[in-house]
Order: structure tokens, then sequence, then C-alpha cells
């Protein structure tokens, strides 16, 4: 019998890091989605969007074992949030981006400075709207990290044809990976509870987005913790 989507089972998967063969060896965040889906097991599952399904599997992996259990309340908000609207993976890896970067190490925060930068501007050629929306959130970040800032600004200048660099799907989940590490292993009281508002924001990011119900498809961007 198959699960009814969007709900939880009785007897749920423990949720661990990695790959999983089949529920009884454990489950991680978007193989538990698959099977609230009733698609086949897979990490990989049709119904949430790559990039959102990307960073829910490192939110997964990164977070320690004692905390990873509370991520389960956050699987059913995902399944269904899929579609082609390109905007969506430069929102998760912008989230992504801004989130980590005042807390990671320095070398990290260079990588994530021109990643935030890049997802702006990128942003800006999509939808401008879009992209106002998101410079209280990339100021915010960035005025955490003004020495990152201003190493990113650098770099990009001397890079020449950064201008003609496409946003693509490997550029999202490069921002995404090392946003999540940086986030899991900086040095701040609770690594995992901002990784779980992480996912949480990313998930709200993409409802708005991709839900059929908003006509207006409005993303309300909210201020860093």
């Amino acid at each position: 019998m198959k699960p009814v989507q969007g709900s939880l089972p009785d007897i749920m998967p423990v949720l661990s890091r990695g790959k999983h063969r089949t529920p009884k060896s454990g489950a991680c965040f978007m193989e538990f989605a698959s099977y609230l889906a009733g698609e086949s097991w897979s990490d990989h599952p049709a119904c949430t969007h790559p990039e959102l399904a990307s960073l829910a599997r490192m939110v997964n992996d990164c977070s320690s074992d004692n905390a990873r259990s509370r991520l389960a309340l956050l699987i059913p908000s995902v399944i269904g949030l899929t579609g082609s609207d390109k905007r969506v993976e430069v929102v998760i890896a912008l989230r992504a981006g801004c989130e980590a970067l005042p807390v990671a190490s320095l070398e990290r925060q260079r990588a994530l400075a021109v990643g935030v930068l890049t997802c702006e501007r990128t942003a800006s050629v999509l939808d401008p709207a879009l992209a106002e929306q998101m410079r209280p959130l990339v100021r915010a970040a960035l005025d955490e990290a003004t020495d990152a800032e201003r190493w990113a600004r650098g770099f990009i200048g001397s890079v020449h044809a950064w201008s003609r660099t496409k946003f693509t799907a490997r550029t999202a989940d490069t921002i995404i990976r090392v946003a999540v590490q940086g986030i899991g292993e900086a040095c701040i009281g609770d690594p995992d509870a901002r990784l779980y508002t992480l996912l949480e924001h990313a998930i709200n990011d993409c409802t708005v987005l991709l839900g059929t119900k908003r006509a207006d498809r409005t993303v309300h961007l909210p201020a860093l913790a």
C-alpha cells in the first residue's frame, strides 16, 4: 500500500547520512520524500525540484545525528515543489550563500561572496523585480563579511569573461555545497539550528515561486537571523 502524499507513516525510517538501499536500513531526507510521494525509493525523486533536493540532501548529511530527526518535520513540505522556473535554482543558491556567509570560515566566505554576487547578477537578468527583492538579503550578508566582499569584487573584476559566464545547475550545486558545509563546520553555538532554518527558508521561497495558487509569485525573503 502506497503512503498518502504529504502524510507521515506510523513507522518512520530513521534519518541518517548518505544513500540507503531500502527503508529498513534508514533513509536520507529525500529518500523519505520519495516514499511519502509514492515514488520508487530514491534520493533524487521527481516530486522535488533538483536544487531544493540537493540542498535537502546536504543539510541532512551535515546535520548532527542528534538533530537530524527534527528535519523529518519538513519532509512533507518539499513534495510537489518542482517545475522548470529558472529562478528557483538562483534563489536557492542565493539563500544558501547569504545564510552561510556570516558564519563560514574565511576561505569559504570568499567563495560564497563570489557566489552571492553571481546570483544577484543572474537574478537581475532573469527577473529585475526579484533581484530588487533579493537586495536587502544580499546586502545584509555581505555587510557581515566586508573583507570577503572586497576580495570577491576584486576577483570578479580580474576575470574578464565573468560577465558572459552562464549560471547553471552546477553553479547552484557548488554554492549550496560550500554554504551547507560552511554552516555545518562553523564555530557557532548551534549550527544544526541554522541548517534547519536555511532549509525551511528555501522551502518557503520555492513554495512561493512554484505554488500554483499564488497569482503574483512575489518572493518574500526574510532577514537573516
